[in-house]
């Protein structure tokens, strides 16, 4: 894989007056990858992926495209980028041929070439055989891939992808992850915004967790699965009185964070079947007469909850 990353962001910041969306936010996609860029609502993803694709200006920072900055060429850096938003316009009385010629047409495409990229994106997308169908029929999940096709009409290197499989039902989002991980497989950097982290477990290669506009965590998902393959979410309840047992959890080696739900007890915790064994063991000595007691290992999603704190700014 190339050393040469497709996307570098250095220390971005964004202000609207006293208000900071994104701040000194750093981060890179490399050639075949796809990262996810995951947020709660309004935790500054989209101002992000706009100022990646040349819509937007930075307050602070710059934005790297294949080595190319927005700010001092961003007309070359605009040629390497497929930007999808998270709606896609409706035309009346407009076919996906007409639309997808339109597009093709704006991004200089002609003759040959132009017809040639048109049938190569409805094919990859599966519209080849209705590009007599007018948009405003198309059902959600024709209407993104129709969204993806106009995207990749000048075959951009990098791809920036906004909620795309937002209000999708769950064969079109499967679906939709299969033409994302093809793209990658063709050497394309994708960068994917979701605020459901499950959405993208099996797809990215890398997470970038933010929240307030603000850089949480970011990694290789091999990696943020390693760091967790010690950790257990455990659910406890004892008869003994609440208050007893969230201190005697305190004291316990290996526990990371209590939280109390009623009279039940969720636990993080960081050890292996032989330390749970000890923990429980611990509370029995203690007279705390446990009554329930399960665990698993905690998820990507429950990382994303453990990260955030579901702030909106």
């Amino acid at each position: 894989m190339s050393a040469v990353p497709l996307l570098e962001v250095r220390g971005l910041s964004r202000r609207f007056g006293k208000f900071t969306a994104v701040h000194d936010l750093s981060f890179r996609v490399s050639p075949g990858e796809i990262w996810g860029f995951i947020g709660p609502n309004g935790a500054g993803k989209t101002t992000t992926m706009r100022i990646c694709a040349t819509l937007d200006l930075p307050s602070q920072g710059d934005v790297l495209v294949d080595g190319l900055s927005v700010l001092a060429d961003p007309g070359h850096a605009r040629a390497k980028i497929g930007f999808m938003p998270d709606a896609l316009g409706t035309y009346a009385d407009t076919t996906i041929e007409e639309y997808l010629d339109f597009y093709a047409r704006a991004a200089g495409l002609r003759g040959a070439e132009r017809e040639q990229r048109i049938q190569s994106v409805a094919e990859f997308t599966e519209l080849g055989h209705l590009m007599d169908r007018m948009m405003n029929s198309l059902s959600k999940g024709m209407s993104q891939r129709l969204c993806l096709a106009k995207t990749l009409l000048h075959d951009p290197k990098l791809l920036i992808l906004d909620e795309p499989a937002s209000g999708l039902d769950p064969r079109a989002r499967v679906e939709f992850r299969e033409l994302i991980r093809a793209l990658a497989d063709q050497g394309k950097a994708v960068l994917i915004s979701s605020h459901i982290l499950s959405e993208l477990s099996e797809t990215c290669d890398g997470v970038v967790v933010i929240e307030g506009g603000r850089l949480v965590r970011e990694g290789h998902v091999a990696t943020l699965a390693s760091d967790l393959s010690q950790h257990e979410m455990l659910y406890l309840r004892c008869l003994a009185d609440p208050d007893q047992v969230e201190i005697a959890l305190a004291e316990q080696a290996g526990v990371l964070q209590t939280r109390a739900d009623g009279d039940n007890f969720i636990v993080e915790f960081a050890g292996d079947e032989e330390q749970i064994a000890a923990l429980l063991a611990a509370l029995v000595e203690r007279g705390l007469r446990p009554v329930e007691f399960r665990w698993h290992r905690i998820d990507l999603e429950e990382l994303f909850l453990s990260f955030t704190e579901g702030r909106l700014q």
